[in-house]
């Protein structure tokens, strides 16, 4: 009996260190496993995420955060933080004073044959360049069925880009990048460079555009560059552009023309701009930024003049300076309201598709706005008044 127990106790002991060895194989394939989720997910060759420019030893982590650079590319000015008020500015207008001398960035999204070749890209006649965030995803899609659906319109190519930048929080970065991969797959309309995109970095967005069409699209005859708020008539940019003389030769900046401003020293503002940034108290005319219709003559000027020009935050008023500095002047264009429209009286319906049918852009429209009033305007039925032809002033 005792030879038997002991036989049990032997038997009971083998399974329970039995069950401990597999229940500890288990921990560790279930820990390697883990692991490789964790770092498939962060796998740089998947991520839309750069990496951030290192930073200095001196400088805690945080102040670079909403930045992202190519390491090893672009630096941090630590020289900067000796500025008197330094620190007392707003972290975001800190960011762009170390920063602003970073002007390369990766490009994760390309179009390399969105006007054919470069040396035939002279059968474009209109590129749209929008600005989008990349969490705009309906906007996107609004535009892609409305004003900015890519076409032969008079006998003329209508083209497009979306133009985007990365979330500065690596989870919406990932989730975002994936979006805007299979948007790209779908319609093969996105460019997207590896900077935070923020308001005050739409000046870079605009700067690296330039140089994209430098080197893709550098026959391209006109290009509208607006934002992906605004409702454009595209049928009345192609007719208007017809009608200028030189083919997008010659020198053309038009829009809602800005003059007589300067830099908004107030800290609530969104536009607030420091001395620190700029001693001038005065801009150079400009257009606002919401859309503007140029040559590609005028567009690669800007590209030439904007690699001896630092950036500036507000990215229309940098495109001014660019002007200034070539000798070329923006003009006004009545047809672009970049404020919306005024209707003549409070009692009348500034949603009426009069309003639209002849002008050539307005900001600002939601999405479902934008496909409504597109839809409205090319009723075959509408029926308005004297009919208005805009000329430059």
């Amino acid at each position: 009996m005792q030879l038997a127990e002991g036989r049990i106790r032997r038997v009971e002991m083998s399974r329970r260190w039995s069950y401990k060895v597999e229940a500890a194989i288990l921990g560790v394939v279930g820990f390697m496993g883990l692991c490789f989720l964790l770092q498939t997910d962060e796998d740089p060759a998947v991520s839309t995420e750069p990496r951030a420019a290192t930073p200095s030893p001196s400088t805690p982590a945080a102040t670079t955060q909403p930045w992202r650079s190519p390491a090893g590319e672009c630096r941090e000015n630590v020289s900067v933080a000796s500025v008197p008020g330094f620190a007392e500015l707003p972290g975001h207008i800190q960011d762009f004073l170390r920063y602003k001398h970073c002007k390369v960035f990766p490009l994760l999204l390309d179009l390399p044959e969105k006007c054919g070749r470069p040396e035939s890209s002279h059968e474009v006649f209109l590129l749209l360049a929008i600005k989008s965030s990349p969490g705009n995803y309906e906007r996107r899609e609004i535009i892609r069925k409305t004003w900015g659906r890519e076409r032969t319109f008079e006998g003329v190519h209508i083209r497009r880009v979306f133009l985007a930048g990365v979330p500065g929080n690596a989870r919406d970065a990932r989730k975002l990048g994936r979006l805007l991969r299979l948007e790209t797959e779908e319609h093969g309309d996105i460019l997207q460079w590896g900077f935070q995109d923020s308001f005050f970095n739409l000046t870079l967005k605009q700067v690296l555009f330039h140089a994209w069409m430098e080197a893709r699209c550098p026959g391209v005859r006109f290009v509208f560059n607006g934002d992906d708020d605004v409702f454009a008539n595209t049928d009345n940019m192609v007719r208007y552009l017809l009608g200028i003389p030189g083919a997008g030769d010659e020198h053309l900046f038009v829009g809602q023309l800005i003059t007589n401003v300067g830099p908004i020293r107030e800290k609530w503002s969104k536009y607030y701009v420091p001395e620190q940034v700029t001693t001038s108290k005065s801009y150079p005319p400009y257009c606002g930024g919401g859309g503007v219709l140029m040559s590609g003559f005028t567009s690669r000027t800007i590209y030439q003049k904007s690699l001896g020009i630092e950036l500036f935050p507000i990215d229309d008023v940098y495109l001014g300076m660019c002007l200034e500095r070539a000798g070329l002047a923006p003009a006004s264009h009545m047809g672009i309201r970049t404020v919306g429209v005024r209707v003549p009286s409070s009692k009348l319906e500034s949603f009426d598709p009069c309003y639209y049918k002849e002008l050539l852009l307005v900001h600002r429209f939601v999405p479902y706005e934008m496909l409504v009033m597109w839809d409205a305007i090319h009723q075959p039925d509408l029926v308005c008044g004297k009919k208005v032809v805009f000329r430059n002033l």
